[in-house]
């Protein structure tokens, strides 16, 4: 740490009222992790069905079409809320009962989703869904807390390799049931899986003393101390933002392109979603380099990979150029978040759960923005401004990179 920053922590920085945190962290065992990854996985899918079910909750709710085209950007935004108003308490309250706590929320929230009578309640439960889903984001920061820093980059990336697999394969399955089944199949499935998922955590996770004493009020106070203190903070949230609105766009509109312009429903527009855990595998990989080489390659390879795949989606009007773009996308997506998250599980140790509330927040945000931009291209021009959209939000964001790698580059060497 430089003497700048030791002199801020001196001053007062947040989550320095307990130490448990400074002490060396153990190791974390394969079966935690497995527990860990899959319990993410199952928790962050619930907010993904809605995706490629958004042509069945039309006809289910048929006459409040304009109502349910929101559901997508609503659940965002609660999981936006609940990463902003929720996960801050994982730095107060002990992880596990917590962790456990917040699961079985979400098991109601998905209950009351699934009996819904009209588009009103489901919105309104897509929200407490989102909410209650963050809990995902409790579990990722708890693996890099029990990880060695050695191997840090390698949990964290098995752990978000779980929780990308549950976004993927959320499609694939929802789309399966609902097409099947009727989509609120979909949602009592899901409820099943996360009360499954709470017993795992329950039987799994360790007792672990919360990292500090101070109350509610100072733990969200001290989340605009963070972004004043914490530039590469702010930068990584920034351009992780920007990346993910650029990957929701699409998963936002998929559904109705497959339905508009090729016929296809709810099945097919889940498939695509085994077809992006490809880039599964990269998260164990980005991360393994991170620790290696330094991240802030990575993070601009998967800017550029997403790029191109815009570049795909735009200029190869077929099923094919889908199937090629998607690769690309999540690949490109999956390598620069586990490289971005490197970079901020690096930052402040005492205060984890609150750097992972600013980062994810603002990354939800950021979906929450490209799912609301995709809407508004999609019924103004259909699939070419939303390919603009997703293209803007990348080049915004490798800018921003760009810019932050030189300035850098120039100031080493001033200083050399």
């Amino acid at each position: 740490m430089s003497e700048q920053n030791a002199s801020l922590e001196s001053a007062g920085r947040p989550g320095k009222a307990s130490t448990p945190a400074s002490a060396p962290a153990p190791s974390i065992g394969p079966v935690l992790t497995l527990a860990m990854a899959a319990s993410c996985g199952v928790c962050v899918a619930n907010i993904y069905y809605n995706q490629p079910l958004l042509g069945l909750l039309q006809s289910a709710f048929d006459g409040q079409a304009g109502i349910v085209d929101w559901v997508p950007t609503i659940t965002q935004l609660g999981y936006a809320g609940g990463l902003v108003c929720v996960i801050p308490l994982g730095d107060r309250i002990a992880r596990r009962p917590l962790i456990i706590a917040q699961t079985l929320c979400l098991v109601l929230a998905l209950v009351l989703l699934a009996l819904s009578p009209n588009a009103l309640v489901l919105v309104v439960a897509s929200a407490l869904v989102g909410i209650t889903a963050s809990v995902a984001q409790q579990i990722v920061p708890f693996a890099a807390e029990l990880a060695n820093p050695e191997q840090r980059g390698r949990v964290v990336g098995r752990v978000m390799a779980g929780l990308l697999c549950g976004i993927l394969f959320s499609r694939a399955f929802g789309g399966y049931i609902g097409e099947q089944f009727g989509w609120r199949a979909a949602y009592w499935c899901g409820a099943l899986l996360s009360a499954a998922a709470a017993g795992l955590l329950w039987a799994t996770l360790p007792s672990r003393a919360a990292s500090t004493t101070e109350t509610y009020a100072t733990l969200m106070r001290s989340l605009g101390t963070l972004l004043a203190q914490e530039p590469a903070l702010v930068r990584a949230t920034t351009i992780q933002a920007l990346l993910f609105g650029s990957f929701i766009a699409f998963w936002s509109i998929l559904a109705l392109r497959l339905e508009a312009h090729f016929h296809l429903g709810a099945e097919a527009a889940g498939a695509f979603g085994i077809l992006g855990a490809i880039g599964v595998l990269a998260a164990p990989l980005a991360g393994r380099v991170a620790d290696r080489k330094g991240p802030h390659l990575i993070i601009g390879l998967g800017a550029v990979v997403m790029l191109l795949s815009w570049l795909v989606f735009a200029g190869w009007p077929s099923v094919a150029g889908l199937i090629v773009g998607v690769i690309l996308l999540d690949f490109g997506e999956q390598i620069a978040l586990v490289s971005n998250q490197h970079v901020i599980y690096a930052l402040r140790p005492e205060a984890r759960s609150r750097v992972n509330t600013v980062f994810m927040g603002g990354m939800f945000v950021g979906g929450a923005f490209g799912a609301w931009g995709a809407v508004i291209a999609w019924q103004r021009g259909g699939w070419i401004p939303v390919a603009g959209l997703g293209a803007v939000l990348v080049v915004l964001a490798l800018a921003i990179h760009g810019v932050s790698r030189l300035a850098q580059s120039r100031r080493r060497h001033l200083e050399g």
